[in-house]
């Protein structure tokens, strides 16, 4: 069964400054629930087919002047008709004042009326980018989210195998802390994976032997952050003699996180391993293939186990 969030108005209004003109109730018990935005210009002219009333309703300069030039019968009936369909917000761009004939249909209907002095399509593309945020399908799931040189590493593995002292590691490194224990995983996009912690928990570590720490107040602002995008997932396990492990990477491993696919690996845990650095090299490589670079088939291209025309190598064999 799937979960629909929704975000009130009231943050909508704090996070804009919009100024109201019509509030039929409290801000704050007035929900959103979709993160799409349409300007009614085909609305206002009467065609209703295919119309998403769960939708905020932008009207721009353009909405504004049609409706100017009808007349004062035809303005009511437009107005009327569109606000009857019950948007969740109607709001008014560029500093505009919404006529009255909108402000008298507004208030029949008890439909929120807004206005926002910024320009439409800037106001719209940081509307929807806040929204995609804020009702992105999402799950917690219990790890240690860090950023490490501008990717955002997700360190999942059984309890007590080291990712909180792993990431106090890579922190007193002069990487960044996002979450730890639980990791709140959002997708905003049906490419991109952002995660953040529950604000209850948010820069707190625990660590074994020593207790809960504040790593904002331990090692500063800068060694924390709010939000990070996921590009990796490392798989940290206790290390199994009778496993296999990757040796070259040759071949990128996925893990599929609600819907999308994150590069991931698996990196074995025993004493001597120092995880802090072998993370770091793992950041910088997985930025290197994103950029087109193999350091594996480079090699095998140097010893002549691979054609660089060729899709497969000698190396496939073994």
């Amino acid at each position: 069964m799937s979960i629909t969030y929704s975000v009130s108005l009231e943050k909508l209004i704090r996070e804009f400054d919009l100024i109201p003109v019509y509030l039929p109730c409290d801000a704050k018990d007035i929900l959103i629930t979709s993160s799409d935005v349409n300007r009614p210009g085909m609305q206002l002219n009467g065609f209703f087919d295919f119309f998403d009333r769960s939708r905020i309703q932008i009207v721009g300069k353009s909405e504004i002047a049609y409706l100017r030039q009808l007349e004062p019968e035809e303005l009511t009936g437009s107005c009327d008709k569109f606000f009857s369909y019950k948007p969740p917000v109607i709001i008014v761009s560029r500093g505009l004042e919404p006529l009255p004939a909108m402000v008298q249909a507004a208030e029949k209907y008890k439909v929120p009326l807004m206005r926002t002095n910024d320009g439409t399509s800037a106001f719209m593309a940081t509307l929807i980018s806040l929204l995609n945020v804020e009702l992105a399908p999402r799950q917690t799931c219990h790890g240690v989210l860090v950023e490490v040189y501008g990717e955002g590493i997700l360190l999942l593995g059984e309890s007590g195998v080291g990712k909180s002292e792993t990431a106090i590691e890579l922190v007193k490194r002069g990487h960044r802390l996002i979450a730890d224990d639980a990791v709140e995983i959002r997708r905003v996009s049906s490419r991109t994976l952002v995660g953040t912690s529950p604000e209850n928990i948010r820069h707190f570590v625990e660590l074994r032997g020593v207790g809960i720490i504040n790593a904002r107040r331990i090692f500063g602002m800068g060694a924390v952050k709010m939000t990070e995008r996921i590009d990796m997932v490392i798989q940290l396990e206790l290390w199994d003699k009778k496993k296999v492990y990757d040796r070259m990477g040759m071949e990128s491993q996925y893990t599929e996180i609600l819907g999308v696919s994150v590069t991931s690996t698996v990196i074995p845990v025993k004493p001597g391993r120092n995880l802090a650095i072998i993370i770091e090299v793992a950041a910088m490589n997985n930025r290197q293939k994103k950029m087109g670079y193999n350091a594996a088939q480079e090699l095998l291209e140097k010893v002549g186990m691979v054609d660089p025309e060729a899709e497969s190598s000698v190396w496939d064999n073994y």
